[in-house]
């Protein structure tokens, strides 16, 4: 692999272009970012070797890592004019949308639809480091619509990065995400919003916050530039997710208000198994 052409220099964009730099030999990397300030960070940072606004000859991979909701226009004006040999990935976190939109395309060959299981609650090139994606799942959808040698290129990064690939449906990767990712990123937001509302009447409730608090949190700080399209590409599956989160939350309130003490605690017991799981998994 020689040469890497990325759309959306950010985080994702950012942190693919550096691992692979980093574990690749002779790599060169063009990309381009409608955020003009991004670009120069991004050729400062070392993410990008050249300024590029079209895929140039010769490109194994182009990856599409911009907002969601902008990624099937880019992703099928590309496909429009792109060479035999270059794959086209998009690193989107939502997948069914973009998926049924590049179906009929007479170059769907040329597309793979890809989400990698990583990030951090900071955006823009600055954000990105070579490790990000080391060792971190990354999901593909419908490679059986992928041209078997194309194919093959996206294998050797993400191989070269130690991902460990996944195969999923689109429709069950939209689902599956917005419980265990969408649904943590909008307790996140909302528990942020009511603190801060709470803070209109107490000005020093954060000198009590601690570290529960900050972790639990963490992910308010995340981007509502790019978290609000996922919200619209994956409204269904995030509907079904909060309407079980908040019957639980209802649930946990009523509870609380008749004095069933001994219902809660079951019900914490419960969630406490959560914890066994992740330990196993990871």
């Amino acid at each position: 692999m020689k040469q890497i052409h990325i759309i959306g220099l950010g985080l994702l964009g950012g942190s693919f272009s550096l691992g692979l730099k980093k574990a690749l030999t002779g790599l060169s990397v063009s990309g381009f970012d409608l955020n003009k300030g991004h670009l120069q960070e991004a050729l400062s940072l070392g993410i990008i070797d050249r300024v590029s606004e079209t895929v140039p000859a010769d490109t194994d991979l182009v990856i599409v890592a911009t907002p969601v909701d902008t990624i099937s226009g880019i992703v099928s004006r590309l496909l429009d004019h792109i060479p035999p040999e270059t794959l086209v990935v998009d690193f989107g976190s939502t997948k069914e949308h973009i998926c049924s939109s590049v179906s009929g395309h007479a170059h769907r060959q040329n597309f793979l639809a890809a989400h990698p299981i990583a990030g951090t609650e900071y955006a823009g090139p600055s954000a990105a480091f070579p490790d990000l994606l080391k060792g971190k799942i990354m999901i593909l959808c419908e490679t059986d619509k992928t041209g078997p040698d194309l194919c093959k290129k996206a294998y050797r990064a993400f191989e070269a990065l130690e991902m460990q690939i996944r195969i999923m449906g689109p429709h069950e990767h939209d689902n599956q995400l917005a419980f265990v990712s969408h649904l943590s990123h909008i307790s996140s937001f909302m528990l942020g919003k009511t603190v801060l509302d709470k803070m209109e009447d107490d000005k020093h409730i954060l000198n009590m916050a601690g570290s529960g608090f900050a972790s639990t949190v963490r992910l308010a700080k995340s981007s509502p530039s790019m978290w609000t399209p996922i919200m619209k590409e994956n409204k269904e599956n995030i509907l079904e997710a909060l309407n079980g989160y908040i019957e639980n939350l209802a649930s946990f309130r009523d509870h609380l208000v008749n004095d069933q003490y001994e219902e809660l605690s079951k019900n914490m017991k419960n969630a406490n198994q959560i914890g066994q799981i992740l330990n196993f998994k990871s």
